[in-house]
């Protein structure tokens, strides 16, 4: 069967890096403001993976279901996806992520006296931007750290070793745990394109502090790409919309 062509493959980034921010941030957004109703830090994580698991079956099979710029730059960098499509994919994601942002600020706006400066707007932060108010070395480990064990379940799950049809459900509980871990620490990241896609729109110190949820996810999903094939060494390598067709 044919590869799918560049603009299907894009498309497929488009719509569920696009999901992925309105579905996860919108959550964050609008399911938490009500106390006494809202989903709470758990349902937010559960809606980061569910979103995940839903559009990599979805689409995963087109794209690659990367949604996500470090998980492109570190799939690259274990050999899963070729570099020349690097540029093409991060430019879509972040487009996308922006997308989604606007979205999220026409429905929030709906209700009287909404602010996304003063909510948050689901942004991630340090210091006093960080929601239990952890420091910037805890909030760059933590990023660096968990997109890297991210990217080690997708480059793990797809491997040609491992179970087939489950990379998917594998990932997305991932990131569940993910969130579960690091909601407290930088409202997680692990993903610049959801970062500047609400960061944007929250404005001031949101903007100010978007290097770190750029600069630590990529750094995280580079060590796990480059190591990846060393430290557990797939010697039957597949692309990643390979894997996810199995």
């Amino acid at each position: 069967m044919a590869a799918p062509s560049m603009s299907k493959r894009l498309a497929a980034e488009f719509l569920g890096t696009f999901v992925l921010v309105l579905g996860g941030c919108g959550t964050a957004v609008l399911a938490t403001s009500n106390t006494d109703v809202g989903v709470g830090w758990l349902g937010v994580a559960l809606a980061f993976g569910l979103t995940v698991v839903t559009m990599a079956y979805a689409v995963g099979h087109v794209s690659g279901g990367h949604f996500n710029p470090a998980v492109t730059l570190g799939a690259a960098a274990g050999g899963r996806n070729a570099w020349k499509d690097t540029p093409a994919y991060i430019v879509t994601q972040l487009v996308a992520g922006v997308v989604a942002g606007a979205v999220l600020l026409l429905i929030a706006s709906g209700q009287d006296g909404f602010s996304a400066t003063e909510s948050g707007f689901a942004s991630n932060g340090y210091g006093d931007r960080s929601p239990m108010g952890y420091g910037l070395l805890a909030c760059l480990v933590t990023e660096v750290v968990l997109t890297a064990i991210f990217l080690f379940v997708i480059l793990g799950s797809t491997d040609s070793r491992a179970p087939k049809g489950l990379a998917p459900l594998a990932i997305g509980l991932a990131l569940t745990l993910i969130h579960l871990i690091s909601i407290p620490v930088t409202n997680t990241s692990v993903n610049p394109a959801r970062s500047i896609g609400v960061g944007l729109f929250a404005g001031g110190d949101a903007i100010a502090q978007l290097w770190l949820f750029i600069v630590a996810p990529i750094a995280g999903a580079l060590i796990a790409g480059f190591s990846y094939a060393f430290l557990l060494g797939d010697e039957e390598p597949v692309s990643l919309p390979e894997a996810m067709e199995s």
